[in-house]
């Protein structure tokens, strides 16, 4: 099962599985869809609701992730902030129902399969093995509950094995793989003459009275957004000072509390099986492990017995070898009996979930705990020492912050003043994003409150990050307002210059396509016209050369002829017109091995479209209702 869990998250294809796989975890977290008390409702979808909270905690996860990737590149002036609140909620919506369709469909992930799942996760493994403190530290880190995350998981594998209903059946004949391939790699042979627009400008000006026209016929379109600047004083722990190192006795009371989970190191077994799964007769398999019991007291060996003859077909191939093994790795009985042997005997036959178990100690490492005078068990305790500190006079700073806050609400001064904090100031910034603190969805979502901007008071302490704490309140705001003909001059006299610019292109570019089409030669009209003929040749579709535009508008021209050519035009977003000529076509024969890795390619794209067809069905099967869209200043009831 884990091999066709890993066969189904390679190629196209896991685009969608892992995506949606990890929607729970990567968008919204474990504690999805249990929230509830005031919190409003944002959708409702069958039986499950998605509320106000988990839907801003999974827009700020994705807004954090979609920063991290881009780096540098990332421009909040430019973002889109609705189709992106639209985007996360069609993905929290579509999960849910899956979610949903998949139980009721009766899908299931036991026990067995959900831990092989666990212990393939890398982030739960040590040295390639699942490690069962590895497991608790990386929930605990990201403070996960293990009986949620585990019935998450279970969701997710159930998710999985409807996907796998649909992607699996997808096929591809050779005739299609064949067109598909001659498509994509499909030769034309190309040669435009350009109508650049900025050779236009220069003969085109703008009268004052077009400009008034214009401004008066589209004075919708020069609206300023509202704006707003804020205050505040931000709270983080890297502001605050260090603690002082601890006293040795303070060193000694810490080191015994952590001694057992920190400076301990657990006893480790090198381990080797054989397994006999119980099938359809349990009887059977114990008659069975009992004889290979019998064979290996006979004096056979034990890798090649586990290499014939053992169930288990993660260790088989390597004679039965699970590696060191800790407690807490195995299932309860077979850890019994491993750690009760001796290196090099082997145990009865012992019975797990799993089936029949002959385990081997191969090789036994004591446990072993490091001593408080070793420098760096020493360096690793006043760091502790230091970090709680540092978290204990946050949370009093916090405490405080709050409290001073609340008790003066028109202005910050005094919690600055109190906690030595420096009182800071936004940009300016609209609804729709900013830079710095206002690239934040919770920060803008408080600016624009009824609290902030309304009544004019200090905000409830946010959190933007990893301790890091802000309040915030109104600095400076400015309503939507009209902008003046002054203000918009240059930007408009700038695209009616543009405009005329290009209506002069399409005349020359319709000029020259009239004179191709009735005869003449492209290059003939275009050395008339002291035009440059430009003529790449055979072009495929990804040429990395050309305006793709005008790759686009090649591969939409009809065939040609023998011995002819065909014409058209395309506008270009830079700013101008082509007129092209395609005169040949020429298509590629694949070889064997490459017509296979086309349609496999192939197979994976139609399975991305059959499995999209299928969640369009079962979106149609479960009522989906967005009681408040995200975004919108519609009032909800919190009792949904």
């Amino acid at each position: 099962m884990l091999q066709q869990i890993r066969d189904r998250t390679s190629g196209l294809v896991a685009g969608f599985i892992v995506a949606l796989i990890a929607i729970p975890f990567a968008f919204f977290g474990i504690e999805s869809f249990t929230s509830g008390g005031g919190d409003p409702v944002v959708a409702k979808v069958g039986d499950q609701k998605i509320r106000d909270s988990q839907f801003r905690n999974a827009y700020d996860q994705r807004y954090q992730q979609l920063q991290a990737l881009m780096g540098e590149n990332f421009r909040s002036d430019l973002f889109d902030q609705t189709r992106f609140r639209e985007a996360v909620l069609k993905d929290m919506t579509q999960e849910s129902m899956l979610r949903q369709y998949s139980e009721k469909q009766g899908y299931q992930a036991n026990d067995a399969l959900l831990f092989q799942t666990i212990s393939g996760i890398p982030a739960f493994q040590v040295d390639g093995r699942f490690d069962s403190e590895a497991y608790k530290t990386a929930l605990a880190r990201q403070g996960l509950d293990p009986h949620r995350f585990e019935q998450q998981l279970r969701d997710s594998i159930e998710m999985d094995q409807l996907r796998a209903t649909v992607v699996e059946s997808a096929f591809v004949v050779p005739t299609q793989a064949e067109q598909d391939y001659r498509l994509t790699n499909q030769e034309r042979a190309l040669s435009y003459v350009l109508f650049d627009t900025a050779t236009y400008l220069p003969q085109i000006s703008v009268s004052d009275e077009e400009l008034q026209a214009r401004y008066e016929r589209d004075k919708a379109q020069f609206m300023a957004p509202e704006r707003i600047k804020l205050a505040y004083v931000e709270l983080s722990m890297e502001s605050l000072a260090a603690a002082a190192a601890p006293a040795d006795d303070v060193l000694k009371v810490l080191y015994d509390a952590e001694k057992a989970s920190r400076f301990t190191t657990q006893e480790e077994r090198k381990a080797s099986h054989i397994m006999v799964s119980f099938g359809s007769d349990k009887s059977e398999a114990k008659k069975k492990i009992e004889q290979l019991a019998a064979q290996l007291k006979g004096g056979q060996d034990f890798a090649t017995l586990a290499k014939s003859s053992s169930e288990d077909p993660g260790s088989k191939d390597q004679g039965g070898d699970l590696g060191w093994v800790r407690r807490g790795q195995m299932t309860e009985k077979f850890e019994q009996a491993l750690f009760a042997l001796k290196s090099g005997v082997v145990s009865d036959p012992v019975e797990t979930e799993f089936g029949w178990h002959l385990i081997r100690a191969d090789e036994v490492k004591p446990g072993l705990t490091r001593s408080l005078d070793e420098p760096e068990v020493r360096e690793e305790l006043i760091a502790l020492y230091r970090n709680r500190e540092q978290q204990k006079q946050f949370q009093e700073k916090l405490e405080k912050l709050e409290q001073l806050a609340f008790e003066n609400p028109t202005s910050l001064a005094p919690v600055a003043e109190a906690l030595e904090l420096p009182l800071q100031t936004t940009e300016w910034f609209t609804r729709a994003g900013g830079a710095g603190l206002a690239a934040n969805e919770a920060i803008r979502t408080a600016a624009f409150s009824t609290e902030i901007l309304g009544d004019g008071e200090n905000s409830k302490p946010i959190t933007i990050g990893d301790d890091k704490i802000v309040v915030l309140r109104k600095a400076e705001h400015e309503a939507p307002r009209q902008r003046s003909l002054a203000e918009v001059s240059v930007e408009l006299r700038d695209a009616l210059r543009n405009e005329a610019a290009l209506a002069k292109a399409k005349a020359d570019a319709a000029e020259v396509l009239a004179a191709v089409r009735g005869g003449k030669a492209l290059s003939a009209v275009a050395a008339d016209k002291g035009l440059a003929l430009k003529s790449p040749g055979l072009v495929r579709r990804d040429n990395g050369n050309e305006d793709r535009v005008v790759l686009e508008a090649l591969f939409k021209l009809p065939r040609p002829a023998a011995g002819a050519t065909t014409y058209g035009e395309t506008v270009l977003p830079a700013g101008g017109v082509a007129v092209l000529a395609l005169s040949e076509v020429q298509e590629p024969t694949a070889s064997g091995a490459t017509a296979e890795a086309q349609r496999a390619r192939l197979r994976e794209l139609v399975a991305g479209g059959e499995f999209g067809g299928y969640r369009d069905l079962i979106e149609s099967k479960i009522k989906l209702e967005i009681v408040n869209a995200p975004g919108s200043e519609a009032p909800v009831d919190p009792s949904l």
